[in-house]
């Protein structure tokens, strides 16, 4: 067996196959179950939240503040994330995955409470905190119950798990939402944290076979990348241009400290070359941001979009919302058994079939319609093609993650793949209120505003796809050059 994988041969469980039976039948069954859950209970909640928001803000008011519940809930998983790796170890795979939903279920807690925008902001930091741990956690244990044949699909379901949650979670949403009674559907999250608790506790290892020691944690680079984000958050909720260009100034100068830090640090936050496109890891990573930019900018206004322009109760827009993740799950499991040319193709198809869905809502969303079908079904295919294009790359990115790491850094690596996720959309959702807001979804606000914002936001964000065009052509041609590389190997 691999270095990389010597201090977990214990834990591994190779299958004769790596198909989905080997993965989904006897012990790995019942260890790719306890790993979906947590993501299921996390991808759950954001539907939910992004469903109910337009409620929510019609309660207690804060419109201001729209994209802060998913920048300081995305902020707040980062920090999570990042924990995760100390917590595992502190706590063994049974305890993590414990404390995790109880965190998250003490959000949801606040949350249901929340008699106004600044308490309901606490509970999403809260939330966001236990849902970086589940997140996080259900990635990195992949890499250590499971054989590096069976990656691919395993990182596959768990992807897969957002599926499940756009048919639960808008459903939750609107349901409630539409009977006025929004504070049920946080609610409703709590006992379904504490189930998966109980869960976790029959069904995963009370302690890993990895004997890994406690690493440092890398405060500084977290403090620099969540403050980054919250400037550019901060700037947002004014619609004066000087404002947003000092918010993105600071964000230029923090991610500068952040990557000078990261540099010169005995204890790092991603493993080495992260910062450099020049790189393997730097290649991947900015592919995967790009992608992650393109699906968090319009998730969380599209619900808004359609109960406004297109006149959808918050039912049926939070499930037309839920479209993009849809897409994403289908993607994602359609392209997890390709191989050579079939990789590279899904990789590259993901930031093109991205870049047409955001032209095609830039051009579609801000026109105001009755609601039909016809004038529906444009945007819904833009929505699923978004999604599709980063389902069919995902899966591929994240294990060439895991396969360029260096051979001391896979535990950082397992972890970086969700830090770096987290922080474009983190940094995604706080841009993309702040481009909202300047095009007028708060002053002059009502149908003109909110066409103007849905016009500015998907044709800026249009950009991140078409540049992730070029990063991607790069991440193909390494991986060309090393299947060249491992096939001439095998030759001699």
């Amino acid at each position: 067996m691999d270095k990389r994988h010597a201090s977990s041969d214990q834990y591994c469980h190779s299958a004769p196959g790596a198909g989905w039976t080997a993965l989904l039948s006897g012990s790995n069954g019942v260890r790719a179950l306890a790993l979906a859950g947590g993501v299921v209970l996390h991808a759950i909640n954001v539907y939910i939240a992004t469903t109910i928001l337009p409620s929510v803000i019609k309660d207690i008011g804060g419109i201001d503040y729209y994209a802060w519940n998913t920048t300081l809930f995305v902020a707040a998983s980062i920090l999570g994330s990042a924990l995760s790796a100390r917590l595992l170890t502190s706590a063994g795979p049974r305890g993590a995955y414990v404390i995790a939903a109880l965190v998250f279920a003490s959000g949801a807690f606040i949350c249901a409470l929340a008699p106004s925008m600044p308490v309901m902001l606490t509970g999403r930091l809260v939330q966001g905190l236990g849902g970086g741990f589940l997140f996080a956690l259900s990635y990195a244990m992949i890499r250590l119950v499971f054989d590096e044949a069976l990656w691919p699909r395993a990182m596959a379901l768990v992807s897969g798990m957002w599926g499940v949650a756009t048919l639960v979670g808008p459903a939750v949403g609107g349901i409630f939402a539409e009977l006025g009674v929004w504070r049920a559907a946080f609610w409703s999250l709590i006992p379904v944290a504490v189930l998966f608790a109980l869960l976790a506790v029959g069904m995963l290892p009370k302690r890993s076979a990895d004997k890994a020691e406690r690493s440092p944690l890398a405060l500084a680079q977290l403090v620099f990348l969540t403050s980054a984000v919250l400037a550019v958050s901060f700037a947002s909720v004014s619609s004066v241009l000087s404002w947003n260009i000092a918010g993105l100034a600071a964000a230029a100068i923090l991610t500068a400290l952040l990557i000078g830090t990261e540099n010169r640090a005995r204890h790092r936050l991603l493993p080495a070359g992260a910062f450099r496109i020049t790189t393997a890891l730097g290649v991947l990573y900015a592919t995967m941001s790009l992608l992650a930019v393109a699906v968090t900018s319009g998730e969380i206004f599209v619900p808004l979009f359609l109960q406004v322009l297109h006149h959808q109760s918050p039912l049926v827009a939070g499930y037309l919302a839920a479209l993009m993740a849809a897409g994403w799950t289908l993607g994602s499991i359609a392209s997890s058994g390709a191989s050579g040319t079939g990789i590279r193709h899904a990789i590259l198809a993901g930031p093109i079939l991205g870049a047409v869905g955001m032209v095609a809502l830039a051009v579609l969303m801000p026109t105001e319609s009755a609601g039909g079908w016809l004038s529906l079904t444009p945007i819904c295919i833009g929505l699923v093609a978004i999604g599709l294009g980063v389902g069919l790359a995902w899966p591929h990115l994240l294990t060439q993650v895991f396969q360029v790491a260096s051979v001391g850094e896979q535990d950082l690596a397992a972890a970086s793949i969700t830090t770096v996720q987290l922080f474009a959309t983190a940094l995604g959702a706080a841009l993309a209120g702040m481009i909202a807001n300047v095009a007028g979804l708060t002053d002059p606000g009502g149908i003109p505003g909110t066409a103007s914002a849905a016009s500015w936001l998907f044709a800026v964000f249009a950009l991140a796809p078409i540049v992730g065009v070029f990063t991607a052509l790069r991440v193909v041609r390494r991986h060309s050059k090393n299947g060249e590389s491992r096939q001439a190997s095998r030759n001699t």
